[in-house]
Parts: structure tokens; sequence; C-alpha cells
């Protein structure tokens, strides 16, 4: 019976050496073994950086907060000669106040800043009381001649072999040549060598000339050539307005591009030089239409508009184009 018994235990456990090759089985109430599973390498290394749950973790720092003094600060503009200043809107304004003998009080805005004229027996308080009243007008001036010079500082001629300026609307480069003759001009436009369309201004200087001289040169030919321009396109208008100019002066100025005479004198910019010949004739024309009007009203401006129609767009594009700087 023991034997049957046996045989019978043996059709559900396998013989000896079978049982070991295989898995012991586990004995009730033993602890069972822990097996932890192999994790990919990707998954194993994510895991491991991760931070624990609830760990610190550093944050980006926040860009740092600008100071209130800065913020507060009002916008300043300051006459170079500035002996008194007023504060418009939210702006400190120092401005040039002169005494003169006039029956108003005058304002211009320039690349310098505000110039006040104003008679002698008008109080300071009234002259002040006049910038409030004409605020928004002067802060206007004053943003847009600031934008101007900003513009201005970016178009600074660095005078050297190869340097860069605009004559007539289109670059012009200056190249040094002591070689060359001039017959007495110092100078000669010549095509670029090329092929390009700009053109180069030969100057008989030789490369080891200084930035001075350089400038010199170049402004000396371009004053000559101004002068030819301008007496060809004052002989072009002048006979289409009516009117007789006498002589030309070119002018220097920082802040004015002409001026007229009842006599019949012209005085040109030279600079007037880089812009295109468009706004040229626009400047000389209105020079030329103050010897039939003296005045800014707008039979002036009629007079004007029979000869350049369009010249409410060049007189904005002469406002919004600085000349380069020269230094």
């Amino acid at each position: 019976m023991q034997r049957l018994v046996q045989l019978a235990l043996d059709l559900f456990d396998p013989p000896g050496p079978e049982r070991a090759a295989g898995a012991s089985p586990t004995v009730a109430g033993s602890p069972a073994e822990k097996i932890k599973p192999k994790l990919p390498e990707a998954l194993v290394d994510k895991a491991q950086e991760a931070p624990e749950t609830g760990a610190n973790v550093a944050l980006p720092a926040a860009p740092p907060v600008p100071a209130l003094a800065s913020l507060l600060s009002p916008a300043e503009f300051r006459h170079p000669r500035a002996n008194r200043e007023v504060l418009l809107g939210d702006a400190v304004v120092a401005y040039a106040l002169h005494r003169v003998r006039r029956r108003s009080i005058g304002f211009t805005v320039g690349a310098d800043g505000l110039a006040v004229r104003a008679p002698t027996w008008v109080t300071l308080a009234a002259v002040d009381a006049a910038l409030r009243e004409k605020s928004g007008w002067i802060l206007r001036k004053l943003d847009e001649a600031r934008a101007r010079q900003q513009r201005s500082e970016g178009g600074r001629i660095a005078w050297a072999h190869g340097a860069q300026l605009p004559y007539l609307g289109e670059p012009l480069t200056v190249v040094l040549d002591p070689t060359h003759g001039f017959t007495g001009k110092g100078g000669a436009l010549h095509p670029a060598s090329d092929g390009a369309a700009d053109m180069n201004l030969r100057i008989g200087l030789p490369h080891s000339a200084n930035p001075a001289q350089i400038r010199d040169a170049v402004q000396a030919w371009l004053m000559r050539d101004a002068r030819r321009h301008f007496t060809a396109r004052l002989d072009h208008f002048a006979p289409l307005l009516n009117v007789r100019w006498t002589s030309l002066r070119l002018s220097s100025a920082q802040t004015r591009w002409g001026s007229a005479k009842a006599d019949g004198s012209i005085r040109l910019n030279w600079r007037l030089l880089h812009y295109r010949p468009a706004i040229i004739d626009y400047v000389v024309a209105h020079e030329l239409a103050h010897l039939r009007v003296m005045d800014h009203s707008p039979r002036f401006w009629g007079t004007v508009a029979t000869v350049v129609p369009d010249y409410p767009v060049l007189r904005n594009a002469l406002r919004e184009q600085p000349a380069p700087l020269w230094e």
C-alpha cells in the first residue's frame, strides 16, 4: 500500500534530480524572495536623475528688478548754453533764454535743444507759462531732434582711405591717389573700379594722410561741386518763379539749410550735396520763392508748389534724413 501511495506521488512530483534542476518549492511560512525587475538603461538613468518627491529643486533666478528711482527719473533735454530750466509734463527742459527787442515770445527747437527769445519786459514766470502752454509741441520737437541726432551719430564718417559718404543721395567712396593729376581741383569723380554703380572720389593725398587732412580735402571738393550744382538749379528755377537772384554764398550752418534776402542774395548749405537732387531742388525753390513772398504764409507755400508740387514729401524727407556728421 505504501508502494502504491509513493507511485501516486511520483506522478505529480518529478524525481529528485529533475526537482533539483527546477525552482525549489516555496515552503509555507518562509519569506518569499524579492525579485527586482531589470529596467532598461534609459529608464534607469531617468529614474536616477529624477528628483525625489518633496525634494527642494532650485528654480532659475528671477531677473533683477530695476530700481524705483530709475523708473521714476524724468526725461531731460538740456541746451548746451542753457540758463534756465522748466518742468514740462514729466520732462526737465533746460533752455537758452535770450532777451531781445521783439513783441512776442518765440521758440526754436534744434539739434542743441530749446532756445527761447523773449522781450525784455516779459517776466520769467510769463515765459515759463508760455512754455507750459506749448509743452506738447515743444516735447514732440525735442524728441524728434534727439532721434535725428542719434541717427546722425550712426552716420559719422571715418576719415580714411575707403571712407564712404552720401553724394546726391548715392554712396561715394573716398580713394587716396597721390599719383592722380587733378588740374587744380584737388579731386575727381570716377566710376568704381569693380564695375559697381557707386562712384569714387579720388583725392590727391598719400595713404599716410591723417583724418583731418582727408576731411578737409573732401570738403573743399564738395564745396566747389556744391556751388556748381546750386548755380545750375538756381538758374533753372528763377525764370519759372519770375524772380532774379543776385549772389550765392555757401553756408556751414548746423540748423539751417538756406536763406534769402530781398536783394536777391541766396545762401545755401553745402551739405545739401549729400541729399538726392529732388530734395536739393526743393530747398532751392524754397529760397527763391522767398524773393516773392518773405514769409511762410499759405501764399508762400502755394508759390513753392507751382514748381515743386511734391514739396511736402521732400520737406519731410529732409527732416527725417540727417546729414552725416563731419568731425
